[in-house]
């Protein structure tokens, strides 16, 4: 959207690469106020890209607004902006609202004689028209009633303002845009010292709106889950382990499953034909089948169109053994996330050293996160993983024995319940006698739910027997949990206490974290 008149301005979507610009932007725009984290402005980017737009003048970012659709009887008369714009994430975007709703517009002081805001206000108003939504929400602050706030109350403000007897930068602006007040809202922006705490709830509404034309609400987004209870036994080639596994991806493909999950460390199995024995350098000889594991895995996902999670399988990098799980897309596409909290007995029977990147990856049944068994005891990987859009956490996992596989499952479950996430996990079991450290598996396979009224009793969707080879399968429900989120009996991730506590990651590569005083001559060779 190029302004044909002068070339040098340009209205368009906003990247991610414009980050650092908006944050500027917000900082001179917003005094005293906490502008938006990369996180906050990637998820804005990833649910409604289309609303997230900006106006770059002579190559620099001088107004962006942001908005998202909603549909707005899921939400109360007197809501704050938290509330709607999800603490700055849209995660609430419904792309089968009828209102798009305005969270954020800016202007460079420097800039704010060029009717930049008007452009924004004209874009949205395009957009809105678009898309056929009825009309147009804004919570509109009041950044001049903190100088009348000890004459009048907050409606004479209003009325003053309306009668063009006191001006207020932002709600003159909208009157004249043709918005109009429908009611005051308390409390909207805690941070707003200006405005006193107080918005005014503005409208706009789309004449063009269809009315015959029936809006189709989407009550279901059904993901159909496959969880691989594989059993472990002594093969003697690859090709018997491509046998065996391509069975299950073969099973599940025919139930028209989503996604197939395997265990951790399946792919140890492959040691009943290596001959070095020692866990330290048998482990090293594993990671030479790499490039023939993402190989064999990437073809299954595309010949069965069925996204892999592909357990984990012991990686080399720098001369450094990872525990990675591997994501195939059905696309062919091929995403890897290392083990964040690696076991002592890991440490101390193979020499693995710790990933430091949990990631989120997109994928054509929403947004997942991986949680390598002993990284699901760590609630704030998961925490992290939802922040950033994840509706399913896969674990992939491996125990020799209940207590160990106890662990896992009850935190597994946690995870689901505190962050209203789906998780799904897998196990092994068999035993091989041969292999150091693998030599006898206990697991039980399962998806869990979200323990609330829409979902599965116990917020169990699927669970196996223990100790057998099978597999499980459960369709769960990304539209469901969205609205769950919002409106559910117990909504966990908007209660959170963020006044009190947060958690931060610093940003570490994968690689580059080595445990203190480790050598890999301390593990068993």
């Amino acid at each position: 959207m190029t302004n044909s008149n002068n070339p040098s301005i340009e209205l368009r979507p906003l990247e991610m690469e414009d980050f650092p610009a908006l944050r500027s932007l917000q900082e001179r725009c917003f005094t005293g106020m906490e502008p938006s984290t990369k996180d906050q402005f990637e998820s804005q980017l990833y649910q409604f890209q289309e609303g997230q737009l900006g106006i770059i003048y002579e190559g620099k970012l001088v107004a962006s607004s942001s908005s998202l659709i909603l549909d707005l009887d899921e939400y109360s008369d007197a809501h704050s902006w938290n509330e709607i714009a999800d603490e700055g994430y849209i995660r609430n975007h419904d792309p089968e609202g009828d209102t798009l709703y305005g969270i954020e517009v800016m202007v460079d002081p420097e800039h704010r004689q060029m009717k930049l805001g008007r452009r924004l206000y004209e874009a949205r108003k395009e957009l809105c028209a678009r898309l056929n939504l009825k009309r147009i929400l804004i919570g509109g602050r009041l950044p001049n009633y903190h100088e009348h706030a000890d004459k009048m109350t907050v409606y004479e403000y209003i009325r003053g303002v309306m009668d063009k007897r006191i001006y207020d930068p932002v709600l003159t602006f909208q009157v004249q845009n043709g918005f109009v007040v429908k009611r005051v809202l308390k409390n909207y922006l805690e941070d707003d010292e200006e405005s006193c705490g107080y918005a005014t709830l503005m409208e706009w509404v789309n004449l063009e709106f269809r009315q015959s034309a029936q809006r189709r609400k989407v009550t279901s987004t059904p993901v159909r889950i496959c969880c691989v209870q594989y059993k472990m036994r002594k093969i003697d080639s690859f090709e018997q382990f491509a046998t065996q596994v391509e069975y299950f991806v073969d099973v599940a493909s025919d139930y028209k499953s989503d996604f197939v999950l395997f265990p951790e460390l399946l792919t140890t199995q492959l040691l009943s034909f290596v001959d070095e024995k020692r866990p330290g350098l048998a482990a090293r000889e594993l990671t030479r089948f790499t490039d023939h594991i993402i190989e064999f895995f990437r073809d299954q996902a595309i010949r069965y169109n069925v996204n892999i999670i592909g357990g984990s399988h012991f990686t080399m990098q720098e001369d450094r053994v990872y525990n990675v799980s591997y994501l195939f897309r059905r696309d062919g596409t091929v995403e890897s996330q290392f083990k964040i909290h690696i076991t002592p007995s890991e440490r101390r029977w193979w020499g693995v050293q710790p990933g430091s990147e949990p990631k989120v990856f997109d994928t054509d049944r929403g947004r997942i996160g991986i949680n390598i068994c002993y990284d699901v005891e760590f609630p704030e990987i998961t925490r992290y993983m939802v922040d950033k859009g994840a509706q399913i956490i896969f674990v992939p996992y491996c125990t020799d024995e209940r207590h160990g596989f106890t662990r896992v499952r009850i935190c597994s479950q946690a995870r689901a319940i505190e962050n209203q996430v789906y998780v799904a996990m897998a196990g092994t079991t068999g035993n091989i006698p041969s292999i150091g450290n693998m030599d006898i598996q206990y697991g039980q396979s399962a998806i869990f739910t979200p323990s609330d009224f829409p979902f599965s009793r116990d917020g169990i969707a699927a669970i196996t027997d223990e100790n057998a080879e099978m597999i499980v399968l459960a369709d769960v429900d990304l539209e469901v949990l969205r609205r769950t989120r919002f409106n559910g009996t117990v909504t966990p991730l908007r209660d959170r206490r963020k006044d009190l506590y947060t958690t931060t990651f610093k940003q570490i590569i994968d690689g580059k974290a080595v445990y203190p005083g480790f050598k890999d001559e301390e593990a068993k060779l």
